[in-house]
């Protein structure tokens, strides 16, 4: 189905094309519209266009009232102040613009004229390290951009960069050689997630130990990485041992996360291994990295450390030794000329903008990144304790992931035992997860990405104030009054009046399409959590003003149960593409 044109583009096109019948030198003039406390919409774009071209700006406002046309969908307009214009909208013209966005199952959201291909790297863990809260953040917010751009009709290719190469590995391996038991798994059955850290963590830290106290063992672990990159056999099938121990682990907290990860989509830092030397060569030999102390390195004008001297991007070291830049660098050779992307998107902490900004400018230098392709990081904010400080234990630990998704599960849990009568210890579980997490990754996607973040679980599972549970209880609340309805049905009524609270709830249900359009082009799903709040929050407002089951005539009901049936499909299509359960009862 087309997309349905929106209250507001209907209203802008014609108060554009009075302005340009009353003042045709204006030309193409932009009447400057926007939602209004005093009426539905202010027209501010007369002031602007009458001091360009030397009018009177309440001269013009009236020409342009002059031009409107009365009828279906403005309902009055005033000319107020120096020129400006409120207007409001007919109720017929909110309740037939709404009937048309619920005949479609996009709600009215268009598809993008001009689909790319975009890249976007987000989940990056660590091979044989846990997930702790610092991956929190990667992982919702990239999973919410992915799911705003495929909405939109882009094509989307995920890569996660894990960290599955560098020298530790020496170490594990050489561990594992010596103890070759350490992971092996139990008969029979499947290997959990918890199972695989556990054995992962134990091995690490026994290999640690070895490491610091043993000279010997030492000089074999760093011969080990010298076999590790030389590409031997043996070595290299122990290093994916590690990796598929660790994907075990990495899928059960993604799975907890309600993430999906997909095999093919993670390609780490070893994916790009045979293109180090061929970056540098190139880089080299095009003049934009020059060797500096042996070293092979990118010069910046405008960035110097506190001594005043230029630092470096170091693509190679003078050992010889590749630095994280060799790999980012081909991996945005790899994302532009082989995955054929015009948009990069990396989901990375904006503690690494200043890396990202360097090694960007040097694939432009290198004609990698040009005017028909764009690298942006989407740099995230630090997740903080109550007491505004990063998230820590009480004993100073960083806090495991899996720990902080399981309290949320557990907070959730008592809420809805002590609103759900009715469900089973099963069903108690399903929703528990599902507010759980969702209460996580809401708090985490109604913040501006860049912005740091307390994380209180009190707060984040409270049915009142800016929290998905708020938003999940709206949603159950409305499936709750349809189950009621018995016979009567959601039925759009355009010749009804609306009262106060349903012209603002319908007013604001317009907006969905122009609200995902403006997250999804700004990767900023912080947007998108703010629409469905207020959304939520209007259709509080209408269910204490305006009774449903309850309404005086038939097509009242019907038309406050279209309204109802409306908001929930926008908040379960919205809190969708947040990555967020609505679940039918709580």
């Amino acid at each position: 189905m087309a997309s349905v044109p929106s209250l507001a583009s209907s209203l802008h096109q014609r108060i554009a094309d009075a302005l340009s019948a009353a003042l045709p030198e204006a030309g193409a003039a932009d009447p400057l519209l926007r939602r209004s406390d005093r009426a539905d919409f202010q027209a501010n774009g007369m002031l602007a266009l009458a001091k360009k071209l030397g009018g009177n700006p309440r001269e013009l406002a009236g020409k342009v009232v002059e031009g409107l046309p009365a009828g279906d969908l403005i309902k009055d307009v005033e000319v107020s102040g120096p020129g400006f214009l409120n207007i409001t909208i007919t109720d017929e013209a909110i309740t037939k613009t709404l009937a048309a966005r619920a005949a479609d199952e996009r709600l009215g959201a268009p598809l993008a004229e001009r689909p790319g291909t975009t890249v976007i790297d987000w989940a990056q863990p660590n091979v044989a390290k846990e997930m702790h809260v610092g991956h929190l953040r990667n992982s919702v917010i990239g999973d919410s951009v992915v799911r705003l751009l495929e909405f939109t009709g882009e094509k989307v290719i995920s890569r996660h960069h894990i960290g599955d190469w560098g020298t530790q590995f020496g170490m594990l391996i050489q561990y594992l050689i010596e103890h070759p038991h350490e992971l092996d798994h139990k008969a029979g059955g499947e290997v959990s997630g918890e199972e695989a850290m556990s054995n992962l963590n134990r091995l690490y830290k026994a290999s640690r130990t070895l490491f610091d106290a043993d000279e010997e063992f030492k000089a074999r672990a760093r011969r080990r990485v010298v076999n590790l990159q030389a590409g031997d056999e043996e070595t290299l099938a122990l290093w994916q041992r590690f990796v598929d121990e660790s994907k075990i682990y990495f899928y059960s907290v993604f799975d907890k996360l309600d993430v999906e990860i997909r095999d093919e989509d993670i390609v780490g830092e070893s994916g790009y291994n045979d293109m180090l030397a061929e970056t540098c060569r190139m880089l080299e030999e095009s003049g934009v990295a020059v060797r500096s102390e042996g070293a092979l390195c990118v010069f910046f004008d405008d960035v110097k450390g506190p001594d005043g001297n230029p630092v470096p991007l170091i693509v190679q070291k003078s050992d010889g030794g590749f630095g994280y830049a060799a790999t980012d660098l081909s991996a945005i050779r790899d994302r532009v000329f082989n995955l054929k992307a015009d948009t990069l998107v990396y989901v990375v902490d904006v503690r690494q903008s200043l890396h990202f900004k360097m090694v960007f400018e040097t694939a432009r230098r290198a004609g990698w990144l040009t005017d028909d392709v764009k690298a942006v990081q989407l740099g995230f904010g630090t997740v903080l304790g109550k007491d505004g400080k990063p998230f820590k234990t009480r004993e100073g630990e960083t806090v495991r992931l899996v720990d902080l998704l399981d309290e949320a599960v557990d907070r959730a849990a008592a809420i809805v035992r002590e609103k759900a009568q009715d469900l089973d210890e099963e069903e108690i579980a399903e929703r528990a997860a599902q507010v759980g997490i969702g209460a996580v990754k809401y708090a985490d996607l109604s913040t501006s990405a860049a912005r740091d973040y307390k994380f209180d679980l009190d707060q984040m599972v409270s049915l009142n104030g800016d929290t998905s549970v708020y938003l999940q209880y709206a949603f159950a609340r409305i499936q709750s009054i349809l189950r009621k309805a018995g016979e009567a049905a959601p039925v759009a009524h355009p010749e009804l009046a609306l009262a106060p609270a349903e012209r603002a709830l319908g007013l604001h249900l317009d907006q969905f399409a122009a609200t995902v359009a403006e997250a999804a082009g700004e990767y900023a799903p912080h947007k998108l959590a703010g629409y469905l709040y207020q959304l939520a929050s209007l259709y509080t407002t209408f269910y204490d003003q305006c009774p449903v089951l309850k309404a005086e005539e038939e097509a009242q009901v019907e038309n406050r149960l279209f309204l109802c049936d409306l908001t929930a499909r926008t908040l379960r299509q919205g809190m969708g593409l947040m990555g967020i359960r609505t679940p039918e009862r709580l």
